[in-house]
């Protein structure tokens, strides 16, 4: 049962990975589809546009979500590739204990940054 919904929310996560990374493709690659994300024109990596995504509450979220997402979605199939190798007890729970252990750093750092980003971006009089 506990197996079911872990690959529930791998599933789950895999389709928000493709909603958000595609919204971040046309907002990035292919600007000229939604030119509303780059206010100062030119392209999307010009320092106007940036300081302006940075400001926005959305683009944060946006972010922090994505980053959840990819992190679970990556950390629970490589455990799945770890577990394919048949390791003992201990070990399984020595890499579920790391892999969340790492997880998390990372979601905790990304996430602050993320949602940090407007406050700095207000900060520089952007």
């Amino acid at each position: 049962m506990r197996d079911r919904s872990l690959w529930t929310w791998h599933l789950a996560a895999g389709l928000v990975i493709l909603v958000f990374l595609g919204l971040h493709m046309v907002i990035m690659h292919l600007e000229w589809t939604i030119p509303v994300s780059n206010p100062a024109g030119g392209e999307p990596e010009d320092w106007a546009n940036v300081v302006w995504r940075m400001r926005s509450i959305f683009f944060a979220v946006t972010y922090a979500v994505l980053l959840g997402a990819a992190l679970y979605h990556g950390f629970y199939g490589l455990r799945n590739v770890l577990f394919e190798l048949n390791p003992g007890p201990g070990l399984r729970a020595t890499i579920n204990a790391g892999l969340w252990i790492v997880g998390l750093g990372l979601f905790g750092f990304g996430a602050y940054v993320a949602l940090m980003a407007p406050r700095v971006a207000a900060a520089m009089g952007g």
